[in-house]
């Protein structure tokens, strides 16, 4: 007959190490922890290890009213953007013991609203939220009911709300500098849904972009397509080359956009970056693998995550405090899919000698 081993207990460890079970709480929570000297602190961590502790996580949300659980919410589980930023979040939650609950709304307000009302009934903590619209009305009902949260990557026009994006105008302008340094005057943007602050104030950076470049915008070099998809991004420069203008270069509002160009432009016989330079946004893991490797704004996803975590636990243990804006700085991955322009007819094929 299998036995089982009994459940190691703070008591156990406080009297291995030769201490009281409080030290040995404060020890193994980290918001208590530089309450212990280190040399202390460290004898119980190492008791624990070698015992085999394993936090009561049920007792312990008893004590506290605290379930030590976040949930994070993501449009699309299948866009690589969002594992880097769920990776984030991870690995600061877990240092401070809260486990993460996940969930794919496919960027359905419907779906969007049911999650809340799940993680609600789940009782947890706060919650991360990735699938924000500019005008957004889960945002809204968050704050009216003063549920902790925090806004990644996306975020809206309301006030005082803890959010934590990157400078998305920042790096449009550097696209459009970085092609205007090359030469290029005819640039085309595939722009991203316009109801999402990533898609806006990434088209508003080409525009600036274009502003600093002393370059005219042309509206028949601009198309927006109606998700961050592949597909959305082929129609986009699908429509841009049905206007038959011509142009040297074309930036896509994300990584999986751009492919969808690199689709269209092979659909038309096409070279890039000898016939059309290609810049995407985000510097998705795959990116470097495109043909030809796929110049990018890179934008901190593991960083968005895990400072989207750490202002989340400040505003769960300390909800008076003000919320938190917080802005990352992009920069330019400059790989092969851009060069200098080549000549083009008004028809926007390659014009031959």
């Amino acid at each position: 007959m299998q036995t089982h081993k009994p459940r190691i207990t703070l008591k156990d460890i406080a009297r291995n190490v030769g201490v009281h079970p409080s030290t040995v709480s404060r020890v193994l929570n980290p918001d208590t922890r530089k309450m212990v000297t280190k040399r202390i602190a460290d004898r119980v961590i190492h008791a624990s290890e070698q015992l085999g502790y394993r936090p009561n996580t049920f007792a312990q949300s008893l004590r506290t009213n605290r379930s030590y659980t976040v949930g994070v919410m993501v449009p699309d589980l299948t866009n690589p953007a969002f594992g880097p930023i769920i990776k984030g979040i991870d690995n600061v939650l877990e240092q401070s013991g809260y486990s993460v609950i996940v969930t794919n709304t496919d960027n359905v307000l419907e779906k969007e609203k049911r999650s809340v009302d799940k993680f609600h009934e789940r009782q947890v903590d706060g919650l991360i939220i990735a699938t924000a619209r500019r005008l957004d009305d889960v945002v809204t009902t968050c704050l009216e009911e003063g549920t902790p949260f925090v806004l990644a990557v996306r975020s809206t026009i309301e006030k005082g709300v803890n959010s934590v994006v990157s400078d998305e105008i920042v790096g449009g302008q550097m696209i459009v500098s970085h092609l205007a340094q090359l030469g290029h005057k005819k640039i085309a943007y595939v722009a991203g849904p316009q109801f999402l602050s990533t898609g806006f104030e990434r088209y508003q950076g080409y525009l600036q972009g274009l502003k600093n470049a002393g370059l005219e915008l042309d509206e028949d070099l601009v198309a927006i397509g109606d998700a961050f998809t592949e597909e959305e991004g082929r129609q986009a420069a699908s429509t841009i080359n049905a206007n038959k203008k011509p142009f040297t270069a074309i930036v896509a509002a994300n990584d999986l956009m751009a492919l969808g160009c690199y689709d269209e432009l092979i659909t038309k016989g096409l070279k890039c970056p000898d016939d059309v330079s290609v810049v995407g946004y985000d510097d998705m893991p795959f990116t470097r693998h495109f043909n030809p490797p796929l110049t990018t704004v890179h934008t901190p996803l593991l960083d968005v995550g895990m400072q989207a975590a750490r202002i989340l636990l400040e505003r769960i243990w300390k909800p008076e405090q003000p919320a938190h804006a917080l802005k990352l700085q992009p920069h330019l991955i400059v790989r092969g899919s851009t060069g200098i322009p080549s000549s083009f007819s008004e028809t926007g094929t390659k014009v031959t000698n």
